[in-house]
């Protein structure tokens, strides 16, 4: 009889596709064989996670379609199992993945297409806090305000592409006209945030990026221009750092 903390790491191999042998050897068999058994549970796990990677990666779903998304996600499933009990916290790996996966070398914007799933699953499961408003700087000098290091909400991200994600997503939701995208057009540079009830992003000029950039990166205000200065020398930084606010993008302070 194997311990508890050797079983449990053998029925793990066996899900990431050990021969289960050992398990073989201690799983009471009836009307069904021991290696049946355990051979239908295994295949529970995959589908059950694949299902949720389908769930949690919406547009790379529909992109590829069930077939190929069902094979992609299985062949994830075995080498990266979910070491937390949410599903919703499974896949921060897929992007990488997907990048590597030889089938999908065809597709070289579906990598992007991960990452931007995710950062909106991160951002649609993060905590809804209080927001920085122009109101709430008022009363802070223009030289201070220059000099703070401000926070943009709980699981923002800036998810750059050479591809043009931004519209490769939205022809890909359902109700869309089915244009085409020109793939060869501009790529894009997505800040990905929480909103009220949803997630969402909006799309940044490359002077705009490095600012996020920096202040994702605890830059100052200040610093952060800077960078947005050495992409774009003729960088509005008020009517940038106003747009932003508008959106809600900030944390409030501290």
């Amino acid at each position: 009889m194997l311990a508890l903390p050797d079983l449990q790491k053998a029925f793990a191999g066996y899900l990431s596709g050990g021969d289960g042998v050992d398990l073989a050897r201690i799983v009471r068999g009836d009307s069904i064989s021991a290696a049946a058994r355990l051979r239908i549970h295994r295949h529970h796990v995959q589908q059950s996670l694949a299902t949720a990677l389908a769930a949690t990666f919406p547009t790379v779903h529909t992109l590829v379609g069930e077939a190929f998304f069902g094979a992609m996600a299985g062949s994830f499933v075995v080498k990266d199992l979910p070491t937390q009990p949410v599903l919703a916290e499974y896949g921060a790996a897929f992007p990488d993945f997907v990048d590597g996966y030889a089938p999908a070398r065809d597709l070289p914007y579906l990598p992007d297409m991960a990452r931007l799933d995710w950062a909106l699953n991160v951002a649609f499961h993060s905590p809804d806090g209080p927001r920085l408003a122009a109101a709430d700087l008022d009363s802070i000098a223009p030289d201070r305000l220059l000099g703070l290091a401000l926070d943009l909400t709980p699981g923002s991200a800036l998810v750059p592409s050479a591809f043009p994600i931004d519209r490769i997503w939205q022809a890909s939701q359902p109700g869309a006209n089915g244009s085409q995208v020109d793939l060869a057009a501009a790529g894009a540079s997505l800040l990905v945030g929480r909103r009220s009830d949803d997630a969402a992003f909006v799309a940044l000029d490359a002077a705009e990026a490095a600012f996020v950039t920096a202040i994702l990166g605890r830059a100052t205000l200040e610093a952060a221009a800077q960078a947005a200065f050495a992409v774009e020398p003729a960088f509005d930084l008020s009517t940038s750092f106003g747009r932003l606010l508008a959106l809600q993008a900030f944390a409030a302070l501290r």
